[in-house]
């Protein structure tokens, strides 16, 4: 054993470092069996029953396949030859007779249930007055707020706000591949398809701070693409809705200068002259809870880490290295802490 324990300190070393990422995650981790909206009761309900049943029936089996192995064993003359039961003994056409009539019920069970939620879940309770159309990418979510005011609407990225109790009407559409957005909490899973808008809804009845993911796999940094949505009450949706309106109020203009000049391109900041799409609005960043599609808190520190390396954190990203020197990189992120 001690002569193994060399070999064995790196990969020690990766599994305390992947604990330490964990516990360092900005969100807490994504829960399917538990529902805190109306939407999400209904399939939590059909997800423990078939769970319940599965174990059930992984049980059965396992107990009459014991059973049928105990019951052929081969048996050993005086001689010492062995002997193979080759007769079937009456009455074992009836297990199978019973098995095959128990999974036919259990099954016929399921699709009904499956069939009433799909039925129950098709529409919310009432018409909602909210509509949040999120915009798939590799490796990130664009959530574009729409209201009949054009003033009155904004788009943001990687984290969603949500009234407390009200229906949330959810359109995806995708950029470039198939992704599918889950937020197991408060609903269902739904396919985000290029060329293809489909819809959705969700409601959440308790406040708090829930995890989804992409949940279809969508190229190398798939694990990386994760879903944010903070439910938290009307008051607080509005006062939150109000600042992301917000145009940025930033007086570092030497660090506006240069962000415009070298990252402007890719990010908008609203109220400047960076407005470019393909990468997340940033006018509100300091807002978000995490970064990178929450990959990584929010702190300073992660945030020099992303803008000067994004490469190391989440090869194949479509972020380029900039090849920064330390005042500009400096600067840069000074500036990016006044985007609140």
């Amino acid at each position: 054993m001690l002569a193994r324990l060399p070999a064995l300190v790196p990969a020690l070393a990766v599994s305390i470092g992947l604990a330490a990422q964990a516990a360092d995650t900005p969100t807490p981790p994504m829960n399917f069996l538990q529902a805190f909206g109306d939407k999400a009761s209904v399939i939590a309900s059909l997800t423990w029953a078939m769970l319940i049943l599965s174990i059930v029936v992984v049980v059965v089996v396992t107990a009459l396949t014991v059973v049928g192995v105990l019951k052929r064993r081969t048996t050993v003359d005086a001689a010492g030859a062995r002997f193979e039961p080759i007769l079937r003994p009456s009455g074992d056409l009836s297990w199978i007779t019973i098995g095959v009539s128990i999974s036919t019920l259990a099954l016929l069970g399921g699709m009904v249930w499956n069939a009433y939620t799909m039925a129950a879940i098709d529409k919310p309770p009432r018409d909602p007055a909210l509509t949040i159309r999120v915009i798939a990418h590799q490796w990130w979510w664009e959530y574009r707020y729409r209201t009949e005011a054009p003033s009155e609407s904004f788009q943001t990225a990687n984290e969603a706000h949500i009234p407390l109790g009200e229906p949330v009407r959810v359109e995806v559409e995708s950029t470039d591949v198939i992704h599918s957005f889950w937020a197991p909490a408060l609903g269902d899973k739904i396919d985000v398809i290029p060329g293809q808008t489909n819809r959705t809804w969700f409601e959440a009845n308790t406040p708090g701070v829930y995890r989804g993911q992409c949940s279809e796999y969508c190229g190398k940094q798939h694990a990386h693409m994760g879903i944010v949505i903070v439910a938290e009450s009307p008051e607080q949706f509005r006062s939150w809705r109000d600042a992301q309106l917000q145009t940025a109020a930033s007086m570092n203009s030497a660090g506006e200068a240069l962000f415009v000049a070298r990252c402007g391109a890719c990010h908008t900041v609203r109220g400047t002259r960076a407005w470019g799409m393909l990468g997340p609005d940033l006018t509100h960043l300091m807002s978000r809870a995490g970064i990178a599609a929450n990959t990584l808190p929010n702190t300073p520190a992660n945030l020099s880490g992303w803008i000067a390396d994004p490469q190391r954190i989440k090869p194949g990203a479509k972020m380029p290295m900039l090849a920064l020197s330390a005042p500009e990189l400096s600067v840069i992120r000074d500036y990016l802490e006044t985007l609140k």
